[in-house]
């Protein structure tokens, strides 16, 4: 039987029984938190989001006016009957479903970006019923966090913001959300692992817990058994008759939320470097004795590492006194440094340490401490490209092993509509053959506004296509 402080263990010897008692693990945390209480003191502050996105009716696309390539009149008698024939679009609403919470009592509210990004209008659905237009105040891309306010009269029931630093793999946890459009919606599991990263971004630092997180859970908080918000649920693995969630820590949305609130956006520090994994043999190879820290694979011109003396080969084993145990913790770290601080950095260099200072800069759309520098995107039609390697080539099914594959689609682009898929391969945009990836955005970066695009791809399945596409 567990008890608050001790385990009792009882030995019988005989005419006697002995007890012999163990201290618990931990005193307060071994104790479950009564859920009734918490759901009922919590519910207030947690509310339904309600979009709306009003959909215009496309143009038809115009046939690009260009040169055959082939000399014939086939593919212009394809393109013809593609442009004529596509159906127009009529106007219609879309909506969707989300949560947030109320993290002041003067109505503002904390939520993921993806609930409320490209919306025309916000509602929010309080607890007592109350439905209130909501007013974006900024979002972080990046991060997934957008914060709302709201205007009511009174003083309104906030959550508190918790420390998810403290927070321990184990701990119980608790979840309300709107789950398949159920308002108010009470889970409970524990805190499965930290620092997760899932590849959703620059950023990835999540807290996976077990408690039942589904659609519609997006934005809404995960709390500590003492009430306290220490997460916001992001993101699920679905599958095999369960579920994992993911929550962004409420220790990395405190910084952003003051600037969304202040400015409407946020800025970062910047420190222009590109790393990648330190393994078990490039450490061995650099005289490492672990593969702790971020290995620096390129410095950019004119950044903040290049002019401090920072170079290829350095591996960064601590940064402003937090000591780096894996590479992805660097550009988190860097991101919060606030701009012009004078930051000191250890790296191991030669076979020996070596101290540099340095002056964080700013983080520019186009600037990135991350990794590996070959991938980029073109936001005007919303694919991501990665050089063709080998090994993938190979997977693919290319003989030459040359070309650009598709590794990211973005969600309600032009490339997504047309259902371009990941995984396929840019043979042509445009009748050109760009076998970089610096080639393949210098292509994109002559489009306009309203442009029509072609690409010849090869799907995965090895099919060959052409798609067009309108420049947004």
């Amino acid at each position: 039987m567990l008890f608050t402080r001790f385990i009792a263990t009882y030995i019988l010897i005989p005419g006697l029984m002995y007890a012999l008692f163990y201290p618990a693990v931990s005193e307060a945390k071994a104790v479950n938190p009564d859920f009734v209480v918490l759901a009922k003191n919590l519910n207030p502050t947690v509310v339904n989001i309600r979009t709306a996105k009003n959909s215009k009716p496309k143009q038809r696309l115009r046939r690009p006016q260009q040169q055959n390539p082939f000399g014939d009149n086939q593919l212009d008698d394809f393109f013809n009957r593609f442009f004529d024939e596509m159906p127009q679009q009529r106007p219609h609403r879309e909506q969707s479903l989300g949560t947030g919470f109320i993290i002041s009592s003067d109505g503002y509210i904390l939520t993921n970006n993806h609930v409320v990004t490209g919306a025309d209008e916000v509602m929010v659905k309080l607890s007592d019923g109350r439905e209130v237009k909501g007013e974006i105040k900024g979002v972080d891309e990046k991060v997934d966090l957008a914060l709302i306010k709201i205007s009511e009269k009174g003083e309104l029931p906030f959550a508190e913001l918790g420390d998810s630093d403290k927070l321990e793999v184990g701990e119980w946890v608790m979840a309300i959300g709107n789950p398949f459009g159920l308002s108010h919606t009470v889970t409970a599991g524990i805190v499965s692992a930290k620092g997760r990263v899932i590849g959703s971004g620059p950023y990835d630092d999540f807290i996976q817990t077990d408690a039942a997180i589904n659609p519609g859970n997006s934005g809404g908080p995960l709390f500590s058994s003492d009430g306290r918000v220490v997460g916001i649920n992001a993101a699920i693995i679905a599958g095999g008759g369960g579920g994992i969630g993911f929550a962004i820590p409420i220790n990395v949305a405190k910084t952003i939320v003051s600037q969304l609130r202040d400015t409407g956006k946020v800025t970062r520090g910047y420190l222009g470097v590109r790393f990648q994994p330190l393994t078990a043999d490039l450490a061995k190879s650099f005289g490492l004795e672990s593969e702790k820290g971020a290995l620096i694979a390129s410095v950019e011109k004119n950044a903040p590492a290049e002019k401090a003396g920072l170079k290829a080969g350095d591996v960064i084993v601590e940064y402003d006194g937090k000591q780096i145990n894996d590479g992805t913790e660097l550009p988190r770290y860097v991101a919060a440094t606030p701009v012009n601080k004078e930051v000191r950095i250890v790296v191991f260099r030669d076979g020996a340490k070596k101290d540099i200072k340095l002056v964080i800069g700013t983080l520019k759309d186009k600037d990135g401490d991350v990794g590996p520098e070959d991938a980029k995107e073109s936001d005007k039609i919303g694919i991501t490209v990665e050089e063709l390697r080998k090994e993938l080539a190979d997977r693919l099914g290319l003989r030459d092993g040359k070309g650009l594959v598709i590794t990211e689609i973005k969600p309600g682009s032009a490339a997504e509509e047309r259902g371009v898929a990941t995984g396929s391969v840019v043979i042509e945009i445009n009748g050109q053959r760009p076998e970089t990836v610096k080639a393949y955005n210098a292509i994109v970066a002559r489009l306009k506004k309203g442009d029509v695009v072609r690409l010849l791809l090869k799907r995965p399945d090895g099919t060959i296509h052409y798609v067009a596409l309108k420049v947004e």
